[in-house]
């Protein structure tokens, strides 16, 4: 059947496509599809083109909001941001990473030049404001966030401290006269910092309590720390989460629980697969491809140790004190290395000492003001390998109250995870869809079946670089790994690589000088964007997807629009009459 507005191709015609099709390479079919574009609007011949020229099983449908695959072919092939229209070479080096404000008419980006620069988005992009942070003893700027109402901007950097001490620092600028607000200490640095709300920020703090033990605390800020009375708390605790083998608390984000059921884009298919699975467990691990190997330990501990740890209705203190006196009197085999006895005595000792997780955290009330913090952590060594998952309550979004928070019980020393997702591999990026429903992670995976025995030397990881995607709502993977991308360096050098979601595709940078841009719906990779070195960070208009800008180590943004949007930039040229009536003529005749 025909979508209006075109003729119906013979079938003989058609089968000489489909034909062609079958041995023509790549190239020779786009030019094909041009000229088909303008001749026929046939809904079979154009669901069997999209088909086989994006190379989708045919178990894929269609896209929810599609009318016509007359329409959708034309989507793909016209409203991806793949062509350069601009270069913005004002940095002077390495470009880390970019953010929109959420109208879309600013944006931000920070530089190992140690500036964050104020970017007018208009349709040629000018520098509007410069903010250079050496003076506040800054190594370089490396996150940058907009609140919700785009009055102030979170600049996140590494701060040197006493003796060449490095650690991260927060910095709140005002949107109106470009000020700076306050600053806040920020430990690591790596965990950026975020936003909770109009006025108040997340950010981190870290406690040595042995060699691979500490604490991460996080606390929540208000922006106006100098502005604020002195009777006004301006920060407060909102969790202390111990932390083994070396790891800590990275990168943080906030999500919106309230925003789940009206999602952009539903990933129909997927869900479907999601919803018959009645899997409960609240950590999935990545690295088998089977029921049966997930069911297997990935690691288990020393028999002897094992009775000790599976020892459940001993409390705490019993257990280390029984550890200790097994491991005075030679009971312990084979013997522990000092980084194994620190890791077990610190487990006894959070077993009775850490507040329990919610009860069920897939029955938040959608209606609710309830949030999601989201960060990347681990368990058995320091590079971050999960994703830890914390609710915050409405009354936790505020700093009033006790700046300790709530008053905790002896057996409430630390917080526990709400919810643990295991990528079995080193995570290098995160991104939020716009609707908050799913949240996209980079990784690069360990090999197979690995075997952690120290934690300061984690597996090796691999080049490709896998893009992973959760369902915050049903807290389940979206099996639908992207892959294009690559990374090299190894794990003592590897960096995060910032990636963005918008309403119908995904984007992200690659050490391969590339950004990549997929179809979230089609799950196939759509457009390779070239620089001339590593691109660290992507960012789409939050108000218009077919523009998209790339940071790269080369010190330059490149602007892309697609080509719809550079078509209607463009002044259009009177077509010439002599033409129109030359074919009249013709027709005529």
């Amino acid at each position: 059947m025909a979508a209006s507005g075109g003729p119906l191709l013979p079938d003989s015609v058609l089968y000489e496509i489909f034909l062609y099709l079958d041995h023509a390479d790549v190239l020779s079919v786009g030019l094909v599809c041009q000229q088909w574009r303008a001749v026929a609007r046939d809904e079979f011949l154009w669901k069997e083109l999209f088909y086989r020229y994006y190379r989708i099983s045919r178990e894929v449908p269609r896209h929810p909001a599609a009318v016509s695959w007359y329409d959708e072919f034309q989507r793909l092939y016209d409203t991806i941001p793949c062509v350069e229209v601009q270069a913005l070479k004002e940095h002077n080096d390495q470009v880390l990473h970019l953010s929109f404000s959420h109208s879309g008419c600013l944006f931000a980006s920070c530089s190992k030049d140690c500036t964050v620069k104020i970017w007018s988005n208009e349709l040629d992009i000018s520098l509007q404001h410069s903010s250079n942070m050496r003076p506040y003893n800054w190594s370089y700027t490396q996150f940058s966030q907009f609140n919700s109402d785009d009055s102030l901007l979170l600049v996140s950097g590494v701060f040197v401290g006493p003796h060449n001490s490095s650690s991260g620092e927060i910095a709140v600028i005002s949107m109106e006269n470009f000020t700076l607000l306050s600053r806040v200490r920020n430990k690591p640095y790596d965990v950026f910092g975020c936003w909770l709300n109009e006025t108040n920020l997340i950010s981190g703090n870290l406690h040595r309590i042995g060699r691979i033990t500490s604490c991460s605390v996080l606390w929540l800020n208000n922006a106006f720390q100098g502005i604020e009375s002195e009777n006004v708390n301006v920060v407060k605790r909102l969790f202390k989460i111990q932390n083994l083998n070396a790891s800590t608390i990275r990168t943080v984000m906030v999500a919106d629980c309230s925003r789940y059921d009206s999602p952009d884009l539903l990933l129909d298919y997927e869900e479907q697969l999601a919803a018959s699975s009645t899997s409960t467990c609240p950590v999935f691990d990545l690295g088998s491809d089977s029921e049966e190997e997930e069911a297997k330990p990935k690691q288990a501990p020393e028999p002897a140790v094992q009775e000790l740890l599976d020892d459940v209705g001993v409390p705490a203190e019993d257990g280390l004190q029984q550890l200790f006196d097994d491991i005075m009197e030679g009971r312990v085999r084979p013997a522990m290395t000092d980084t194994e006895l620190e890791t077990k005595v610190a487990e006894l000792f959070v077993r009775n000492r850490t507040k329990p997780p919610e009860l069920n955290l897939l029955s938040t009330d959608s209606n609710s003001k309830t949030k999601y913090l989201i960060f990347t952590t681990g368990c058995l060594t320091y590079s971050p390998h999960q994703i830890g998952i914390k609710r915050i309550l409405p009354h936790q979004m505020t700093t009033a109250g006790p700046v300790l928070g709530e008053e905790r019980r002896s057996d409430e020393f630390f917080d526990s995870l709400d919810h643990v997702i295991d990528i079995h591999g080193h995570i290098i990026g995160m991104g939020l869809s716009p609707d908050h429903r799913y949240l996209y992670v980079n990784s690069r995976a360990w090999p197979r079946d690995c075997v952690i025995s120290d934690p300061m030397q984690p597996p090796p990881i691999a080049e490709e670089i896998d893009l992973h995607v959760f369902d915050l709502k049903t807290m389940k993977e979206v099996k639908r790994a992207l892959r294009a991308h690559r990374a090299y360096t190894p794990n003592e050098e590897c960096f995060f690589i910032f990636l963005d979601v918008s309403r119908d595709f995904v984007a992200s940078g690659a050490e391969d000088r590339h950004g990549y841009i997929w179809d979230r719906h089609y799950n196939i990779c759509l457009a390779k964007l070239q620089h001339d070195n590593v691109v660290n960070s992507v960012a789409f208009s939050p108000v218009e997807q077919e523009l998209l800008l790339t940071a790269s180590d080369d010190a330059t943004i490149k602007v892309w629009r697609s080509p719809r949007a550079v078509r209607s930039q463009q002044p259009r040229r009177p077509r010439p009459r002599k033409l129109l009536f030359s074919w009249l003529l013709n027709q005529n005749s």
